[in-house]
């Protein structure tokens, strides 16, 4: 009953989203086209719910043709130009999923959408799991990104670096999430994402780690 309600909610929730956000849409599409010639929309490959491949919609962030020179991007990535880099602070580049999600094909929470080759070739069978309910928008490992990803990853974001200190980690979150959820957890996990963005994009302060870190790792120190 209560996955079918959360369905429900997703849906209804993602269309009355793209209606209140349309004028965000607008100056985001005005300002990538105006940053860097290309397309609005870049449709990314990612895996997901039952280990099936799937297409997100995000707004382009990146010049045309850099993204096949890997799958993570840091800090000061150059392939990102500077309106994109303020899409990806704000992650207003993430609200085309808003598309995904009246679909049917992700969540407003969930763990989110990970890069094909990534999951075949690095998620171990208990990381799987992640891939047993709808891909999201949001989940604690995205918060734990947002809050403390740059803790993990080099300046140019190598996947090399992602996997091997951060993915792990993040995966770990996304499974005590799955374990543990309920309608009241999702609610919980959408303001706690608008706070961590929000003092993301306003603040150089470093916020703690979400509460699911502690629940995970005990007092293991974040490196």
């Amino acid at each position: 009953m209560q996955r079918a309600l959360k369905c429900l909610l997703d849906r209804l929730l993602a269309l009355l989203s793209l209606i209140i956000l349309s004028p965000v849409f607008l100056i985001a599409a005005i300002g990538i086209k105006c940053s860097s010639p290309g397309p609005i929309i870049y449709k990314a490959q990612r895996m997901g719910k039952n280990m099936q491949p799937m297409v997100i919609y995000k707004f382009r962030s990146m010049h045309v043709g850099m993204e096949n020179q890997g799958a993570i991007t840091g800090r000061r990535d150059p392939r990102v130009f500077a309106f994109g880099s303020f899409l990806r602070k704000t992650k207003i580049d993430e609200l085309p999923q808003l598309l995904n999600i009246l679909f049917g094909t992700m969540s407003i929470i969930g763990p989110r959408p990970e890069d094909i080759d990534i999951v075949r070739r690095y998620y171990t069978d208990e990381e799987k799991r992640t891939l047993d309910v709808l891909p999201g928008l949001a989940c604690p490992g995205s918060i734990f990104n947002y809050t403390h990803g740059d803790l993990y990853l080099t300046d140019e974001g190598t996947d090399e670096a992602y996997v091997n200190r951060f993915l792990h980690v993040k995966l770990a979150l996304d499974l005590y999430y799955i374990d543990h959820w309920s309608l009241g957890y999702d609610i919980s996990i959408i303001f706690r994402t608008l706070a961590a963005i929000l003092h993301t994009a306003v603040s150089s302060k470093q916020m703690p780690p979400p509460l699911e870190y502690r629940a995970v790792f005990g007092q293991r120190p974040i490196p």
